[in-house]
């Protein structure tokens, strides 16, 4: 469906204050026309729209009220109904919904096409007569007030209309039975929108209906962060040009589903977010998207063996005799004193951390060679695998490094820097962020771009 188009997720700056900065929510929700269509056109088969549709009873609407109810047009045209001896709907299709902007502010249209044949018996020809019917049905989606809860999506005003109607013959007929072919079309051009606004519009309704409540079902369904939860709600609704914005706001859980942090009014932030009529797009602040971070790399040590050739570069930068105390199970000890900080622009995301760092040389003392207070910067590299945003943080830069605890004679700690840069690594980010939107809206194929953008991709 929409194997080459991607979400946009988005997470959105929060600068020093500025002229440029404006209050924004903490995640915002961009739905394009493409969503609205493709979702809408799922539920209108869930609802078997399609079946309903041929099963018009577009012969009993014409019998209703030929003519528009004139007396003597009735009298003609109700002669001309007792030469129909019978009237099917041979096919029908649902055609993929259009989604427009309004004339109006805050307002979508929506049209769906309808292309059916129709096909009559008549006692003046022993064959089928086939016309070609394309009309479509035309509703407004609006926001709609709720006194109980935030505002919701609502379709109104569905109908259909003889200006939508075209009907043609599928086959030539005789010279004699042209004029009785266009009375029965004068007769459908009012039976057929009738029969739409009575028993097809009620369906478009309810699918609508049911389309909003699985949008608003997956937006608020928990994220997984291992340890707790991330979970969205709707502050506020609005339509934007051809596209819907869901302001959401955001809680982060523990890991028994209790509410840890909340996040639900706007803020100033510097920038606006990019919209570029991708399908969709989700955008988070900053500040919510360091909560993440600090939610899933909680301060905490981490206690890893060396490599090799680590172990080989460290022992170059101690005196001999430290260096001869070294054992193959020398072990690096860090504790992180923050949680990462992220810094995002939409050219280089960073993320600054300061974290001790104790050098053991094997894994049975307790006592470290030394000790080190570091202050680092890295480059945060942020991509889509298996349903998960993954976070990868690459390019560590030690900017400050002192000596905190030291056995090993005189050290300079500044010696230890490009040996400190292999091993200072998070893998605790390496399961990722589960984001199912993208799946469950048909989008499968995602690429980053700039910092935290992922745009369409051209086939």
């Amino acid at each position: 469906m929409a194997g080459m188009w991607t979400l946009t997720l988005l997470c959105a700056l929060l600068g020093a204050a500025s002229a440029g900065a404006i209050l924004r929510p903490p995640a915002v929700l961009k739905l394009g026309p493409e969503v609205i269509r493709d979702r809408l056109m799922e539920e209108l088969k869930k609802h078997n729209a399609k079946s309903i549709l041929q099963k018009l009873p577009l012969l009993s609407a014409m019998r209703e009220e030929p003519a528009g109810g004139i007396p003597l047009l009735s009298d003609i045209m109700g002669s001309i109904m007792k030469y129909i001896i019978g009237m099917k709907i041979i096919s029908a299709n649902i055609l993929q919904p259009r989604v427009h902007p309004s004339s109006y502010d805050q307002e979508l249209v929506v049209r769906i096409p309808l292309d059916m044949v129709v096909g009559f018996n008549t006692l003046l020809v022993s064959t089928l007569v086939e016309f070609h019917l394309m009309t479509e049905a035309q509703a407004l989606v609006r926001i709609e007030k709720s006194e109980k809860g935030p505002n919701r999506l609502a379709l109104d005003f569905c109908s259909s209309s003889q200006n939508s109607l075209s009907v043609s013959l599928l086959k030539k007929l005789s010279f004699m039975l042209n004029p009785f072919a266009d009375k029965v079309t004068n007769l459908l051009m009012p039976a057929l929108p009738k029969v739409v606004n009575k028993q097809l519009c009620p369906v478009i309704q309810a699918a609508f209906n049911d389309m909003y409540t699985d949008l608003l079902t997956l937006v608020q369904a928990p994220i997984s962060l291992s340890p707790g939860g991330l979970q969205f709600d709707v502050l506020s609704l609005g339509i934007e040009h051809d596209s819907v914005e869901v302001q959401l706001k955001a809680e982060l859980l523990d890991s028994k589903a209790r509410v840890t942090q909340s996040f639900n009014s706007s803020v100033a932030s510097q920038g606006e977010p990019i919209w570029d009529g991708a399908p969709f797009s989700l955008t988070l602040r900053q500040d919510v998207v360091n909560a993440i971070i600090e939610a899933m790399l909680p301060q905490e040590e981490f206690v890893f063996l060396l490599g090799f050739s680590v172990s080989l570069r460290m022992g170059g930068v101690m005196s001999f005799q430290a260096a001869e105390k070294l054992e193959p199970t020398q072990m690096v000890k860090v504790f992180m004193q923050q949680s990462p900080v992220l810094l995002l622009n939409q050219d280089s995301p960073k993320a600054a951390q300061q974290f001790i760092l104790d050098f053991l040389p094997n894994n049975k003392d307790d006592r470290p060679f030394f000790s080190l207070g570091i202050e680092a910067n890295t480059e945060v590299q942020f991509y889509t695998e298996n349903e998960r945003l993954r976070i990868n943080f690459n390019d560590i830069s030690c900017d400050r490094i002192s000596l905190m605890i030291s056995d090993i004679g005189l050290f300079h700690p500044t010696l230890t820097h490009q040996s400190l840069t292999t091993f200072i690594l998070s893998e605790k980010m390496q399961a990722g962020i589960p984001i199912p939107l993208a799946k469950a809206l048909g989008y499968s194929r995602a690429v980053w771009r700039d910092s935290l953008r992922l745009a369409p991709i051209s086939s």
